[in-house]
């Protein structure tokens, strides 16, 4: 599908059967596709639930506001989740994760348990105890995996930057230093490039005691040069005192082959845990986005349901279909609809622009139309 005109955002809605429930579907259809196809449409089928008394569909009307709410900020979430731990490759978020259009109603076909079902005893309490419980999973395993990404950044911000913080383990060698001497030692002096031909014309007379030619590159980096010097222990005060004055720095720096070793296999350990955790991490939150997603188009039938008996009456007669519109002519879209359900609501003109409290719908949150209708918004879950 074209990106540019088709949006990730879906339009469920429901009206009254007609003769028929196709005869109401070929209505739509018709209207939405004789204008440029307005929109991709396809019929959502929801079971016959069985239907208690009115005071039971007003309050589940207000139960599945709020379920509805908390399973689409879960199934927010872990879709973020999944585009930090994606980290480079934010672009594949949506195919990692998104059931497009043709999918949204196949996974709720497919998947509907709730057949034949009374409606007071429909699950709200499993699913959101299921959404629930993958909410406090992710918790825990995000927490797990940031906290080995936090520790393994900081050791990498360890090894990189300038000369002058960084870690040196991975740069000197042993031999880059006299060890063990009771009289002598080496230092380590970040030289600024500008300044290295006074460095080695200089180091030697900086203080006294200080061992001829004993000073190598050691390595470089794009500002400075990184030397060693040998001199007597007792010279070491002097030596730093004067090589400030020539923008010299030592490096406050013992050589510790144990310490350095540990820094590398903390380093090794870190990264491969990392990358042991990435693959599962990403098939969870894959499995368990669609877990959420499909609970989410579950309550999003379950209102449908509901505020079709609230506003159709009885017997439940009402045909859901899911729209796809197009980016572009959305507007026209909702002209079309207006113009095809505006009989079904005689006040419906006074109220098309004005947001009102009907008592029984949960409108304040809602736009209101003279048939029901809810949005199912993907574009949440693109990331850039």
């Amino acid at each position: 599908q074209d990106k540019g005109t088709k949006m990730t955002e879906f339009w469920l809605i429901s009206a009254p059967g007609e003769k028929t429930c196709q005869q109401t579907w070929e209505k739509l259809h018709a209207a939405t596709t004789k204008h440029n196809n307005l929109s991709t449409n396809s019929k959502f089928n929801i079971p016959d639930l069985k239907v208690g008394t009115l005071d039971v569909l007003v309050g589940l009307s207000d139960e599945l506001a709020k379920l509805d709410a908390f399973v689409e900020s879960v199934v927010k979430k872990v879709a973020q989740y999944m585009a930090d731990v994606l980290e480079d490759s934010k672009d594949k978020v949506q195919e990692n994760l998104l059931a497009n259009g043709g999918l949204l109603g196949q996974q709720w076909q497919a998947e509907h348990k709730f057949c034949s079902s009374s409606l007071d005893t429909v699950p709200f309490f499993f699913i959101f105890k299921g959404v629930n419980q993958i909410d406090n999973d992710l918790k825990a395993r995000a927490s797990a995996y940031n906290n080995l990404k936090g520790n393994l950044q900081n050791l990498e911000r360890k090894n990189a930057g300038s000369l002058l913080t960084r870690s040196l383990a991975d740069i000197v060698k042993k031999e880059d230093f006299v060890l063990d001497s009771e009289y002598l030692v080496t230092l380590l002096v970040i030289v600024p490039k500008l300044n290295y031909n006074d460095w080695v014309k200089q180091y030697e007379t900086l203080a006294e005691m200080v061992v001829p030619r004993s000073s190598n590159v050691l390595f470089e980096d794009q500002d400075s040069y990184l030397c060693n010097v040998t001199l007597f222990r007792k010279a070491v005060d002097d030596f730093k005192h004067k090589a400030r004055e020539y923008k010299f720095m030592v490096r406050d720096f013992q050589y510790n082959e144990e310490e350095m070793k540990a820094d590398k296999e903390e380093m090794n350990r870190l990264s491969t845990d990392k990358k042991k955790q990435f693959g599962p991490l990403v098939r969870w939150l894959k499995v368990n986005f669609s877990e959420a997603f499909i609970a989410w188009i579950h309550v999003k039938a379950l209102r449908v349901f509901v505020e079709s008996v609230l506003r159709y009456g009885l017997p439940v007669n009402f045909q859901a279909m899911l729209l796809q519109p197009n980016k572009k002519t959305m507007k026209k879209l909702r002209e079309v609809l207006y113009d095809l359900y505006k009989h079904l609501d005689s006040s419906a003109a006074a109220i098309i622009d004005a947001t009102m409290d009907i008592p029984g719908l949960n409108l304040s949150q809602q736009e209101y139309y003279p048939y029901v209708y809810y949005k199912i918004d993907c574009n949440l879950l693109e990331f850039k």
